[in-house]
């Protein structure tokens, strides 16, 4: 069996059907068939149950599905690294990005075009859960996220390079800023407001961080809203209707008069930060300078 017709068999494994397999190959149907038999034959297993039209993978061929994705994505990146070798730093760069890190990009975007003209960007933002689909999936290399990095896999299936950290601020309307001047508030302060919090149904890290500082101090905000979007969540800011815990990095994407930042005065707690990638994977020499940038 060679990595063409593993090529063939993933793609009917995709399918479910000879017939979309061979459309998507570029090829004609009955000889995709034989080339089925064939690798049928040569393992001495079914890899297919037939039920009509439709195809579904017995034991065996989950399992050769399996190693072949890995082996197909290993051949892959060798052709890649090889390809490399010979030259510069060019191509597409796919990255993922959570949305409260998405900040942190124009400026290492800029530093890196800066030196590298000839890539370009292809950036996905999610929670973790999807970013950490795309990443097994290999249609992301690196993930810039929040720490600890929660998706469907075991942390052990992540190389994590940690980033400078991240203070937290107090974000809320200027009008209730009776002192223009001010610098910082307590979180005794801030909890006679309503709160506006970063959360989704699933990703609720840095949502328990700050919920458990304030317990810490006895404290138990009223929550208006739990919203996973730091755009909403600001703009209720700027309406008037809360205040938020946020990284200091989220806020230079949202300069508004009707907001104002203060450093929480009896607090220090940080956002933890990094570059997340998978152990198994061959970085592009693109992701790698990218890497090198952004940690600087």
């Amino acid at each position: 069996m060679d990595m063409r017709q593993l090529r063939y068999f993933l793609a009917i494994a995709n399918e479910g059907q000879i017939t979309r397999a061979a459309k998507q190959l570029n090829m004609e149907q009955p000889p995709l068939s034989r080339q089925l038999k064939m690798m049928e034959q040569e393992l001495g297993v079914v890899l297919f149950d037939r039920n009509g039209k439709q195809l579904q993978l017995t034991q065996a061929g989950e399992l050769l599905r399996q190693r072949a994705v890995a082996l197909m994505n290993q051949f892959d990146e060798t052709i890649t690294y090889v390809q490399e070798l010979g030259e510069g730093v060019q191509g597409v760069l796919s990255i993922g990005a959570v949305v409260s890190c998405i900040s942190l990009l124009p400026p290492t975007i800029r530093r890196f075009s800066e030196k590298y003209p000839q890539v370009t960007f292809k950036i996905q933002e999610g929670d973790h859960y999807l970013l950490g689909e795309l990443l097994e999936n290999r249609d992301i290399e690196l993930i810039v996220s929040r720490l600890p990095f929660q998706s469907d896999f075991q942390s052990q299936h992540y190389s994590v390079l940690p980033l400078p950290s991240d203070p937290f601020v107090a974000v809320l309307p200027s009008e209730w800023c009776l002192d223009k001047d001010q610098k910082t508030m307590t979180l005794q302060e801030l909890v006679q407001f309503p709160f506006l919090t970063l959360k989704t149904d699933r990703t609720t890290g840095m949502h328990n961080q700050i919920f458990q500082e304030l317990k810490q101090h006895g404290l138990e905000p009223r929550i208006l809203s739990e919203c996973s979007s730091v755009a909403i969540t600001v703009s209720l800011v700027a309406n008037g209707l809360g205040v938020a815990i946020l990284p200091k990095s989220v806020m230079t994407s949202f300069a508004s008069p009707n907001i104002k930042q203060v450093a929480i005065s009896n607090a220090e707690f940080q956002s933890e930060v990094g570059i997340v990638w998978l152990k198994d994977r061959h970085l592009s020499k693109s992701a790698r300078h990218l890497m090198a940038i952004i940690g600087e």
